[in-house]
């Protein structure tokens, strides 16, 4: 890191304190902590970015809340951007799956554009070539193979129909890796005498960013395709958690829960565990019922569109439980009727309160790291974008794994699609290997029979 010490040493911009909720005193003042101290080993080995200190909140807000003290202002922002993005996600949801699809998308590039661009700062000022571009080329070329694999599975039909995609889809591995060793090629002819460490830190910047961001992001609309349920409900988990921690944080928070993050308190955190839980056993039992939510996504090739229609599976068909003797004296009750999935949620709500926040903790400490207060300014009172998604992805993360260890089973209809796929002597031979094996076990009758 030589080269960025020099670099920070002779930028002279002032660090920002890093801070999750956006007040304006530092981490270290809000533990007591001699700053001055700590400031002078930072310096030698983080560089310094220079701060953006626009404040983007809106004329009219500002001016309505300009007698409030600095806490309460910040908390009545906090307050309506909330329920503003929260309305807007509501109504994102009621235009359906493409639109859930474009959205995830246009967050995932926001997102990415907010990490590259703390690195470009750095990066900048020593007029090499080409970071920026490779960056985005190598955006482009995830996402080509992500959406390409997705494509391919979850619309083999239409990939049958169309020539152009048949080819596309038949070498989609060999043209993604050969797109991506373009670039690959493209960086070793730009590296620069003198600078080679710092490009071979930015190009690691770039991958462990596309790594951190693009991949989770298609993890996000894979959970989507089972069904908008897994969509709807993590999110909506991590949604409630943040806003319940903060909550009871502000009115009730006196302890501290962890250095990264000062104003984190057990306070927020227990209290937050205990509503998600009760938010999302609750969530779960309206949306079981809802046959658009619970069914997973398809593609009607005869319509052209995405079909949401099935016969609910047994995790979201009503069914009975007997309680434990304890809860059993306590409510009088012997049995109790619930929607299997209400138990799932209990499990991804605990995993969202208790484990989730931990990816704003490793926000945190990345934003510690580099001296800034959020990624950007992008939403007045909150940061930028990957201020409000670092949870969502770890969240992401977890449903998809969840689903393949505990929830997924066969898909009939993407084991027809790859049938499909095949020659049609290799059809003729499954067919035929299928008819027997359903003979031997006598789910068909034997051919005298017939």
């Amino acid at each position: 890191m030589t080269e960025l010490r020099k670099r920070g040493a002779a930028g002279g911009a002032d660090p920002v304190p890093d801070s999750t909720d956006g007040d304006n005193i530092s981490d270290k003042e809000a533990e007591g902590v001699d700053t001055e101290a700590e400031c002078e080993g930072d310096k030698a080995d983080t560089p310094d970015v220079p701060p953006s200190t626009a404040d983007n909140t809106p004329e009219c807000i500002t001016k309505a809340l300009e007698g409030l003290p600095p806490r309460w202002k910040n908390y009545v922002i906090r307050g309506v951007l909330s329920m503003a993005m929260i309305s807007g996600f509501f109504f994102i949801i009621y235009f359906g799956p493409i639109t859930l699809i474009l959205t995830v998308m246009t967050i995932q590039i926001k997102c990415f554009h907010e990490i590259i661009t703390i690195g470009y700062r750095v990066y900048r000022s020593y007029e090499l070539p080409w970071f920026r571009t490779l960056s985005w080329y190598f955006l482009i070329c995830v996402n080509y193979f992500f959406y390409g694999e997705t494509l391919a599975d979850y619309f083999g039909a239409l990939v049958q129909r169309e020539e152009p995609l048949q080819f596309l889809s038949r070498y989609h591995r060999f043209i993604s890796f050969a797109l991506y060793l373009a670039g690959f090629c493209m960086f070793v002819l730009s590296l620069v005498k003198k600078h080679y460490r710092l490009q071979f830190y930015m190009f690691a910047w770039t991958h462990v960013t596309l790594l951190l961001v693009v991949t989770q992001s298609h993890l996000v609309i894979q959970n989507l395709f089972e069904g908008m349920i897994w969509f709807i409900v993590p999110i909506s988990i991590v949604i409630c958690n943040d806003i319940m921690a903060y909550l009871f944080g502000f009115f009730f928070g006196r302890t501290p829960l962890i250095k990264l993050s000062p104003k984190k308190t057990w306070e927020g955190f227990i209290g937050g565990f205990f509503s998600t839980v009760v938010f999302a056993f609750i969530l779960a039992y309206l949306l079981s019922q809802v046959q658009y939510f619970v069914c997973p996504v398809g593609y009607n090739s005869e319509s052209n569109s995405f079909t949401i229609e099935c016969e609910p599976s047994s995790i979201f068909r009503l069914q009975e439980y007997t309680l434990p003797t304890a809860l059993h004296n306590m409510l009088g009750w012997e049995t109790v009727q619930l929607y299997p999935f209400q138990i799932h949620s209990v499990f991804l709500s605990s995993f969202g309160s208790l484990i989730g926040p931990f990816g704003g903790f490793f926000a945190s400490g990345f934003k510690r790291a580099f001296k800034i207060k959020d990624f950007a300014n992008t939403i007045p009172g909150h940061g930028g974008i990957m201020d409000r998604f670092d949870c969502q992805y770890l969240m992401a993360t977890f449903v998809h794994v969840y689903i393949a260890s505990f929830i997924r089973g066969p898909n009939p209809s993407k084991v027809l699609q790859q049938l499909l796929l095949l020659q049609p002597e290799q059809q003729l031979s499954i067919f035929h290997n299928l008819h027997s094996h359903l003979r031997e076990r006598g789910l068909l009758p034997p051919p005298a029979q017939a």
